[in-house]
């Protein structure tokens, strides 16, 4: 009587349950036998139909709330990368513009808030990739759905072109100053772009989709990173990371010097830095699944 008085919920089976975020579909059922509530589930970096292969959708809760549609995440996306490509470049060229004001101290703070900004007002809703490299990499390592790139990455660019232009439009003819172009050889400009991506994405892969990881502080630890990498490759590369961050500046200013090794780069580097995270991730000895434990 007991049981028919308080029926317990069902969990839903298959692939039709429908999905939230990627954190919460990799936290939802270890994090129930801890005690911890929904409501501190990081939702940075979420993708869709992830790990569907693995069983972890078969098991999520039909309370799950559900997805953003498609046309929210890419609106998400392009004022993502707006917003990214504004500040990012906006700052190199106010730089530009003052003399050198800023300092590459203060190009570098600009990227690095812009990311973090970003990520924690929109990464529930689209995963705040704003980076072509970043999509092609989850979509690579099965964490996004394929048929979504080609969008995101439309809405990437376009966002990188329009904020591109608002820049132009309001600083010409010192938008010069935030295009990144190699400074010195082509092979270490290519070199150094490949290694601050690879850094990144291995974050990325690390605080998106690790629960090991420090999922709440997503935003802050992507932004130090790339903040970080910005001072190391600022003077030689302008610290790209990026495609659409040299793509829209380039095509506004008409400037395309090496503007292939940071379209090619950026996305080899990244490809390579969530590989790494994904070989050394820990697994659980029992099941040989990837650890998914709320615990530090």
């Amino acid at each position: 009587m007991e049981d028919q008085e308080n029926p317990r919920t069902e969990p839903a089976q298959g692939n039709s349950a429908q999905s939230g975020s990627f954190m919460q579909a990799g936290i939802t059922d270890r994090a129930t036998s801890m005690g911890r509530s929904s409501r501190h589930y990081n939702k940075c970096f979420p993708v869709d139909q992830c790990m569907v292969e693995e069983g972890i959708l078969s098991e999520l809760p039909i309370t799950l709330s559900p997805c953003s549609s498609l046309t929210r995440k890419v609106l998400s996306e392009f004022i993502g990368t707006f917003v990214l490509l504004f500040a990012a470049a906006g700052t190199a060229v106010v730089n530009e513009k003052t003399g050198g004001s800023l300092t590459i101290l203060g190009c570098a703070a600009g990227a690095g808030f812009a990311v973090m900004i970003v990520i924690f007002s929109t990464g529930h809703i689209s995963g705040a990739h704003i980076n072509p490299a970043v999509t092609l990499s989850f979509a690579s390592l099965r964490h996004f759905p394929w048929a979504e790139v080609p969008l995101y990455i439309i809405a990437q660019v376009g966002g990188s072109i329009g904020a591109s232009y608002a820049l132009k439009g309001i600083f010409h003819p010192d938008l010069h100053g935030g295009v990144t172009t190699p400074h010195g050889g082509y092979g270490e400009a290519f070199a150094l772009e490949f290694v601050i991506s690879f850094i990144l994405m291995f974050v990325i892969t690390a605080v998106a989709t690790d629960t090991r990881a420090v999922g709440e502080l997503a935003g802050i630890a992507v932004g130090v990173t790339v903040l970080l990498n910005i001072l190391i490759s600022g003077s030689t590369t302008g610290g790209s990371m990026n495609p659409v961050r040299t793509l829209g500046p380039a095509i506004a200013a008409g400037n395309y010097k090496g503007i292939w090794l940071y379209i090619l780069a950026p996305i080899l580097g990244m490809q390579f830095g969530a590989g790494a995270y994904s070989v050394i991730r820990l697994k659980d000895p029992e099941t040989g699944r990837s650890v998914r434990s709320f615990r530090r």
